[in-house]
C-alpha cells in the first residue's frame, strides 16, 4: 500500500445534483462503500478514497500547521492511519469525511505539540547546559562566563533572536531546518542568528 505524500487536485467538493443535496448524499454513501472495501485491504478502493478526500484532509491539516511541508507529511500519516484503522469506522457515528478530518485535526495538533515541546526543551538546555564549542563567541562564553551571566545575556536578546539561536546552536538544527520550523525565509533566519550572536557577544562583553 503506497500513499502519495502531497495531495493533488482530487477531493474537490462534489457538484450538487438536480435535487440539491443528492450529489453530496451519493458521495457520502460511496465513501462508506469504499471504506468497507478498504477495511478488507482493497488497494484500488483506498486509491479512490485518497483521490476523493486528500485535498480536504490536507486543507484541514494545513489550517492548523500553516506549513505546506509539515502538512504534506501529516496528511501522509493520516492516510496510513486510515488504511490501518479502516475496520474501526462505524457509519452510524458519522460520515467518512468527518471521521477522517477529525483524525487529521488530531494529528495536526499532535505535530504542533511535538514541535513546541522540542523548542521548549532546546530553550531549557540553552540556559542550563552551556557546554559546547560552536564558534569564538561560545568559546569565550565557556571560558570566561558562568551560567547566570549567559542566562542574562540570552534574556537581553529579542525573542526572535533568542528563538533562532536556541534552535541553531542548542537544538542541533541546520539553518535550513530552523527556517522550516519558524516558517521564515532562509535569509531572514541567517540574519536573526547573526544579529543574535552579535547581541549576545556585546551583552556578555566577549571580544570578537
Amino acid at each position: 500500500m503506497n500513499v502519495r505524500a502531497v495531495p493533488g487536485s482530487g477531493g474537490e467538493s462534489p457538484r450538487p445534483g438536480p435535487t440539491g443535496g443528492t450529489g453530496r448524499e451519493a458521495e457520502a454513501a460511496h465513501l462508506v462503500e469504499l471504506m468497507a472495501r478498504v477495511s478488507r485491504a482493497h488497494e484500488d478502493a483506498f486509491a479512490e478514497l485518497y483521490d476523493l478526500t486528500s485535498a480536504r484532509v490536507y486543507g484541514t491539516v494545513l489550517r492548523v500547521l500553516r506549513s505546506t511541508d509539515h502538512a504534506a507529511e501529516v496528511t501522509q500519516e493520516v492516510f496510513v492511519e486510515v488504511w490501518r484503522q479502516s475496520a474501526r469506522y462505524v457509519p452510524g457515528k458519522g460520515s467518512v469525511l468527518a471521521w477522517m478530518t477529525t483524525m487529521a485535526h488530531r494529528r495536526a495538533v499532535d505535530r504542533v505539540r511535538a514541535v513546541t515541546s522540542e523548542v521548549s526543551r532546546d530553550e531549557r538546555y540553552a540556559v542550563s547546559g552551556i557546554d559546547r564549542e560552536v564558534d569564538h563567541v561560545w568559546e569565550g562564553v565557556e571560558q570566561r562566563l558562568d551560567v547566570e551571566r549567559v542566562r542574562r545575556g540570552m534574556a537581553s536578546l529579542t525573542a526572535i533572536q533568542r528563538e533562532a539561536l536556541t534552535l541553531a546552536y542548542f537544538g542541533g538544527y541546520t539553518q535550513s531546518q530552523v527556517a522550516s520550523l519558524l516558517k521564515l525565509p532562509l535569509g531572514t533566519v541567517k540574519t536573526r542568528i547573526r544579529d543574535g550572536l552579535i547581541g549576545l557577544r556585546d551583552a556578555l562583553g566577549v571580544e570578537a
